[in-house]
């Protein structure tokens, strides 16, 4: 069974076999999450994402993750034209980042909080749709033995702590740092 893990911190930070950026269509690496990837994995990471482009709402390539930690940069396409998503589109992201973690024979993955930045989608219930997106797809996903939800924040870490306490039917680890419950 895979390890879920709630993390309280930069998800550049974190050493697993692939991170996931919270896309938009063109890919290109300016803001929020994937402005961090590019500052601390160098633009490598964004060429390599540029040449894949255009990329269709929900779904996900994958690059090198240059000077990070992590083995690979899943970017999920979460962010329309204008910057704006739904659960539909997170739920979709989630899922094809998922498939290309398999693909990658990825054992470990990390995830943000996606949409919910410039993309302005309610904090609560994008932890509610990544959770249920990210547990349902774990029954593919035999080679995935841990993914961590990386979140930046109380407000972050407490949406995420909720929801995967909702779908697990009981109490998360709690805290700052972090918090690891049964998938």
């Amino acid at each position: 069974m895979a390890r879920i893990e709630l993390w309280n911190g930069d998800i550049c930070d974190l050493e697993v076999d692939a991170i996931v950026n919270a896309a938009n269509l063109s890919l290109w690496m300016s803001t929020g999450v994937a402005g961090e990837i590019k500052r601390a994995g160098g633009d490598s990471i964004e060429f390599a994402a540029v040449r894949q482009a255009p990329v269709a709402l929900g779904e996900a390539v994958v690059t090198p993750a240059g000077r990070l930690a992590a083995g690979a940069v899943i970017h999920a396409v979460s962010l329309d034209r204008d910057r704006r998503t739904s659960a539909e589109i997170i739920d979709r992201a989630v899922r094809s980042a998922m498939a290309r973690a398999r693909e990658i024979r990825a054992a470990s993955v990390a995830f943000p909080a996606m949409g919910t930045g410039v993309g302005g989608f309610p904090l609560d219930e994008a932890a509610r749709v990544t959770v249920s997106a990210v547990r349902d797809e774990l029954g593919r996903s035999p080679t995935i033995e841990h993914v961590t939800f990386a979140m930046r924040g109380a407000a972050a870490y407490q949406a995420f702590e909720a929801a995967l306490a909702a779908t697990a039917g009981g109490a998360v680890g709690g805290g700052p740092g972090r918090g690891a419950v049964p998938a």
